[in-house]
């Protein structure tokens, strides 16, 4: 099911994982093996997510990399229309 209007990954990152784990932006690089520019990035907005950061994901949050992949795919769907 498509979302409506669905948030940037980014977003759902920061305040579903990132946010209940008290984690900063760094802590959080550093545990997903990525520099803070590039998390940083990925928070804000100006990153998407790739295969390889949906892995890392994965394994640092859990659920799946598909589930991650389909996140953003979802929300690029949403802002190419």
């Amino acid at each position: 099911m498509v979302m409506h209007n669905p948030p940037h990954p980014g977003e759902v990152i920061r305040e579903l994982c990132l946010a209940p784990l008290g984690l900063s932006v760094t802590e959080a690089a550093e545990g997903l093996g990525v520099s803070r520019k590039t998390l940083s990035a990925l928070l804000n907005g100006r990153f998407g997510i790739s295969p390889e950061m949906a892995i890392r994901l994965s394994k640092a949050f859990g659920g799946s990399a598909e589930s991650w992949l389909i996140q953003q795919a979802q929300y690029d769907l949403w802002q190419a229309t």
